[in-house]
């Protein structure tokens, strides 16, 4: 894993946010890694090749927020994103890592750990969740 912070934007890093948020957001989202302190973004590189993405939100000395996680297509499946989530849990010294998330990542969520409760209709018509992993024993 590596901190993704080149300018411009590279293509494959523009890609992978696009799948976490709006084509249209992509460019102030990235933006926002890079300017803020308190944001992370890191990819995951393999064979010379990015295949997925994390971004983080420092919310406290002890706690963060995924705010993007993204996968290539072809990759999916294949155990990437609990791999970030455990890059972050392994080197962030958190008590906890939350993220807030659609019902179509519901699933992901509970798989590698998280407790997850619903929002409710956050959105006309769109549920949310928000989604917790504790690290405390």
């Amino acid at each position: 894993m590596e901190e993704m912070k080149s300018t411009p934007i590279d293509p494959d890093v523009r890609t992978l946010l696009s799948f976490a948020t709006s084509h249209e957001k992509v460019k102030v989202e990235y933006d926002l890694y890079i300017h803020s302190s308190q944001r992370k973004l890191f990819g995951f590189v393999k064979n010379n090749a990015l295949l997925g993405c994390i971004g983080i939100e420092l919310l406290d000395h002890d706690c963060c927020e995924i705010k993007h996680i993204a996968v290539m297509p072809q990759q999916r499946g294949e155990g990437i994103g609990k791999q970030m989530i455990d890059f972050i849990r392994r080197h962030g010294s958190f008590s906890g890592i939350t993220a807030e998330t659609d019902e179509e990542a519901v699933m992901f969520y509970k798989k590698v750990g998280f407790e997850v409760r619903s929002l409710g209709e956050k959105y006309p018509g769109v549920e949310r969740f928000k989604c917790r992993l504790s690290m405390e024993e």
